[in-house]
C-alpha cells in the first residue's frame, strides 16, 4: 500500500481535531457512551465492513476486509479511557469535565486508530482483515480482559494483536520496542491490623497496631532487597497508611490499614513475592500480637512481546520513521498495561511512539502531542501493509 504524504497530513490536521473533541468530554472506565458514539458515527462514516458495539459495555470493534482476497486476520487496538484527576494545562480544548482528563494519552491512541480506519476503508489494498479494537476502561478496569471474556478474539477471528502506546521523553517521530517482557504486572494491597487499642500512657496494656505497622513496612521491603534476585526488577510501595485521630493523640487505635503496590517483570516471581508478602505480613503483625487480614487485588499481568512480532513490529517502524529511529531495545517499564491480557492469548506487540518533550504520563500537566498522529497513522499502515501484504512465511 502507498499513501502520500499530503493526504496524510491532511488525515493527521482532521485526527487533531477528533482528538481535541475526545480531549474536552473524557469518560472513565467503561462508562464511555459520548466517546464510543464519536468513533461509531466515524467508522459508520467511513464504511468499514463490520461495526460492533457494546462489548465490555461500551468497546466498538470494526472490520475492514482487504481487496486481495483471503489472508491474516490482525487486530490493531486503542484504548479510550480517561483518569480521575483534574487538568493543569489552561489549554483552549481543556477538559470540560470535573475530575477527569486524558492524562495518558487515550485520546490521541482512540484519534490515530480512527484516521487508521479511514484509510484502511478507502484504500483496501491487503488480503485478509484488519480488526480495530476500541477498548474501554484500561485504566483499571481491564477492559481488554472483559473484551477477551466476552469473546473478541474468537468471534472476529484474530490471530495476531498489536498495540501501541505515546512514550513522553521520546521523539517525535520515533518508536521504541522491546522483545519479552516490556511492561510489569502490577498487583495491589491492603492491608487491616487489628490489634488493642488503648491509653498511649500505658501502651503494655494494648497491642499498637501502629508499631506492628511501622515495623511491618520496614519488613516488606526486604522482598526486594534480600529475597529476589536484583536482575529480576520488583518494586513494592506502601502508599496508603490510615489509622488513629488527630483529635485523640493519646489513644492507641484498636486497628489501622496500609496499602501499595507490588510491580513484578516475571510471573514465576510474582508467585514468589506474593507467597513471601503474605508470610511477613502474617509473621510481623504476629509478634506484635496483633492479627493481619489481607485484602489482595490481582492487577494486570507482565506485558510481554512475541520475541518475533516485536521484530516486525520494528520493521513496520523503520520503514516510516528510519531505522535509526527505532530503539529495539528501549528498557523495561514497572508500568503496567491490560493489552498484556491480549498478548497471552494471541502473539503480538506493544510499541512506544515518542510524545516530545511532554509532561510525563499520569500528570496533571500532561497532553497528547498532535505532531505524533501522523506518525502513529503512518506505522498501523505500515504494519498492515506488512504483515497482509508480505510474505506468508514472516
Amino acid at each position: 500500500m502507498t499513501f502520500d504524504a499530503p493526504s496524510l497530513s491532511a488525515l493527521a490536521d482532521e485526527a487533531k481535531d477528533w482528538r481535541r473533541t475526545i480531549h474536552q468530554h473524557p469518560e472513565l472506565l467503561f462508562d464511555l457512551p459520548k466517546t464510543a458514539a464519536l468513533v461509531t458515527e466515524k467508522l459508520t462514516e467511513f464504511g468499514c465492513d463490520e461495526i460492533v458495539t457494546g462489548l465490555a459495555k461500551t468497546g466498538v470493534v470494526a472490520v475492514i476486509n482487504g481487496n486481495k482476497g483471503p489472508g491474516r486476520t490482525i487486530a490493531l487496538r486503542s484504548d479510550m479511557d480517561a483518569l480521575p484527576m483534574s487538568e493543569q494545562t489552561n489549554l483552549p480544548y481543556a477538559s470540560k469535565v470535573e475530575n477527569m482528563m486524558h492524562a495518558c494519552g487515550h485520546d490521541g491512541h482512540t484519534a490515530m486508530l480512527l484516521a487508521t480506519a479511514k484509510q484502511l476503508a478507502e484504500n483496501r489494498d491487503f488480503a485478509g482483515k484488519v480488526v480495530l479494537i476500541f477498548q474501554p476502561a484500561e485504566e483499571g478496569g481491564a477492559g481488554a480482559r472483559v473484551m477477551i471474556e466476552e469473546g473478541v478474539l474468537e468471534r472476529f477471528g484474530i490471530e495476531e494483536v498489536y498495540g501501541m502506546h505515546n512514550q513522553p521523553g521520546l521523539d517525535i517521530g520515533s518508536f521504541a520496542i522491546r522483545s519479552g517482557p516490556m511492561m510489569a504486572g502490577g498487583d495491589r494491597f491492603v492491608i487491616t491490623i487489628n490489634g488493642k487499642g488503648g491509653h498511649a500512657a500505658y501502651p503494655h496494656l494494648s497491642h499498637d497496631p501502629v508499631l506492628a505497622g511501622a515495623q511491618m513496612i520496614v519488613a516488606l521491603q526486604a522482598i526486594a532487597s534480600r529475597f529476589t534476585n536484583p536482575f529480576d526488577p520488583v518494586v513494592l510501595s506502601v502508599t496508603y497508611l490510615e489509622g488513629g485521630n488527630a483529635g485523640a493523640l493519646n489513644v492507641i487505635p484498636a486497628a489501622i490499614r496500609i496499602g501499595g503496590t507490588i510491580r513484578t517483570m516475571n510471573a514465576d516471581t510474582r508467585k514468589m513475592v506474593e507467597g513471601r508478602f503474605r508470610e511477613v505480613v502474617s509473621s510481623t503483625a504476629k509478634s506484635f500480637g496483633s492479627e493481619a487480614v489481607i485484602d489482595w487485588r490481582p492487577g494486570y499481568p507482565v506485558t510481554v512481546n512475541d520475541p518475533a512480532k516485536a521484530k516486525l513490529a520494528a520493521k513496520a517502524a523503520a520503514a516510516v520513521a528510519g531505522a535509526e529511529n527505532v530503539d529495539t531495545d528501549w528498557p523495561a517499564t514497572m508500568g503496567s498495561e491490560d493489552f498484556s491480557y491480549m498478548l497471552e492469548k494471541r502473539p503480538g506487540a506493544l510499541i512506544w511512539l515518542g510524545n516530545g518533550d511532554s509532561a510525563d504520563l499520569h500528570n496533571p500537566a500532561y497532553d497528547f502531542n498532535d505532531g505524533a498522529i501522523v506518525h502513529g497513522v503512518r506505522y498501523w499502515l505500515s504494519l498492515v501493509d506488512q504483515r497482509l501484504n508480505g510474505a506468508a512465511g514472516e
